[in-house]
């Protein structure tokens, strides 16, 4: 599932539109690159880079600019940046029609997000004034566009190389149980990777999937030499790790040919999250659960953090005050109301909000209700348009909340919640956010049922196994839209 099918469609949703459920043979967790022509890896890799910092070059030979030192710094900066953030070209479908209008409003979201930061860069470094604005601009303007056609000259030569790769590479799986016939299925609709020649298996043929009979090419024994004599170039180990010593015995049988080995496991009966592959010393493990802000992607969240953050806060500053000053007339109280939540990894943290109430007991389980008594009239009006959340900009600053993320609850919700929902917990694996993709998904405001908490909860996970900084500004975009029209809140 994509991002983008994240943020309009929910998990249970996407079962009954007939969508393929994410297993752990899914491309979310699978290493990129694998079995596929190394010039389509690198163009994978580095195409968007090459172009955002080609693109800068030719702005400036066009505009009759020198390309001195520090524009090589610039565009080797974009060039990184791009390389970490930005999302890798499809090229492994490259005969089927795309929307290209959709490809082009997507790369220039990404490319936004990776200008704004550089300009945040180039600001705080006090660098910015260096460079052309004539050049800046026409860099940021036309890099979409280069981008977009970048990828479309990518995939007609993607298309024509994957038709080779059909004729030249062959593939085959060893076992015929559930996890091969599912890999199998993948690997047609990745036609990229070659050709599939069909299945070993030593069981008889009445116990295999129906799926499987046609194309069962013999049993383990035949394998050895079945490869050498049809030149077989990958062969996927799909066996239980229980059987060790009959693939110990296939893999030295297999040591006569050239085929690379790749072992499936089954991990089916985990809820992978950010799953991935990584090594102590030389000892391999595998990540079930992670947090998708590891590494780069982590200084990517917080930075794109701030730099909204400080940009919305002085458009917001006049507005803030002149609801400080309605919040103070509507009832006696303090201006903010303040509440301990739980944030990132379960730890307590103080959240800011305009007061709507004339009570805010941090201890109190009970949710706003429609027409709840405890609700001033201006605090009404503030909580359907969401603006008692604008003194969360300050949780943003102070790296206590994000501003998309899964939604902070009270202490007291999260203790009565964390025991009736499973997998409660594992929103605290990032910081909490102003939005989130439960929200623009309608359940903001009250979950009297608990059906409904669930729910939030399977948004809120499936942000963690989507997430993308291009998700973020689809819901930050659809926020703004749908809060002026939301009736949930009150």
């Amino acid at each position: 599932m994509s991002a983008l099918e994240a943020a309009r469609i929910s998990p249970r949703s996407a079962a009954h539109a007939g969508a393929r459920p994410q297993t752990p043979l899914a491309g979310g967790w699978v290493r990129q690159g694998a079995g596929e022509p190394p010039i389509i890896a690198l163009v994978k890799d580095h195409l968007n880079s090459a172009v955002v910092a080609g693109s800068l070059m030719l702005a400036a030979l066009a505009l009759g600019h020198r390309i001195s030192g520090p524009m090589f710094a610039v565009a080797a900066i974009a060039y990184g940046m791009a390389l970490q953030f930005m999302t890798k070209p499809r090229l492994d479908r490259a005969d089927e029609p795309m929307d290209w209008a959709r490809v082009l409003r997507h790369r220039t979201i990404e490319w936004a997000c990776v200008a704004a930061l550089l300009l945040l860069v180039g600001h705080l470094l006090e660098v910015a004034g260096h460079f052309a604005r004539s050049v800046m601009l026409t860099w940021f303007i036309a890099t979409p566009f280069t981008l977009a056609g970048a990828h479309i000259a990518a995939r007609k030569s993607a298309a024509r190389m994957m038709r080779r790769a059909v004729a030249q590479r062959r593939q085959v799986i060893v076992g015929a149980n559930r996890i091969g016939c599912e890999l199998a299925a993948r690997l047609r609709e990745e036609p990229w990777l070659g050709g599939f020649a069909g299945y070993f298996d030593d069981r008889r043929v009445e116990r295999l999937p129906r799926e499987c009979r046609p194309t069962l090419l013999g049993h383990f024994a035949d394998l050895p030499d079945y490869a050498r004599r049809n030149t077989v170039h990958v062969i996927y180990v799909c066996l239980p790790i229980s059987g060790r010593p009959r693939i110990r015995r296939l893999l030295d049988a297999l040591g006569d040919t050239t085929a690379s080995i790749y072992f499936v496991p089954d991990l089916s009966p985990f809820d992978l999250m950010q799953a991935r592959f990584g090594e102590i010393r030389g000892m391999p493990f595998f990540a079930v659960r992670e947090t998708p802000f590891c590494g780069m992607a982590g200084v990517l969240k917080r930075a794109s953090d701030l730099a909204f953050a400080t940009a919305i806060l002085p458009l917001v500053l006049l507005l803030s005050v002149a609801i400080a000053v309605l919040v103070q007339r509507s009832s006696p109280g303090p201006v903010l109301f303040r509440q301990r939540r739980c944030g990132l990894d379960g730890r307590e943290f103080t959240v800011y909000k305009f007061r709507t109430m004339t009570v805010g007991e941090d201890g109190d389980v009970r949710q706003a209700t429609r027409e709840d008594p405890r609700v001033t009239r201006v605090g009404r009006f503030l909580r359907r348009s969401s603006l008692d959340e604008l003194p969360q900009l300050l949780n943003v600053l102070a790296g206590t909340m994000s501003l998309v993320g899964p939604r902070p609850h009270a202490l007291a919700h999260n203790e009565y919640y964390r025991k009736l929902v499973s997998g409660y917990m594992l929103r605290h694996k990032v910081r909490p956010g102003i939005t989130g993709l439960a929200q623009v998904n309608g359940l903001r405001g009250e979950t009297r049922e608990l059906e409904k908490m669930s729910q939030r909860v399977r948004y809120d996970l499936e942000y963690l196994k989507n997430w993308s900084l291009g998700l973020d500004v689809r819901i930050l975009i659809k926020t703004v839209r749908i809060v002026l029209a939301d009736r949930n809140a009150y």
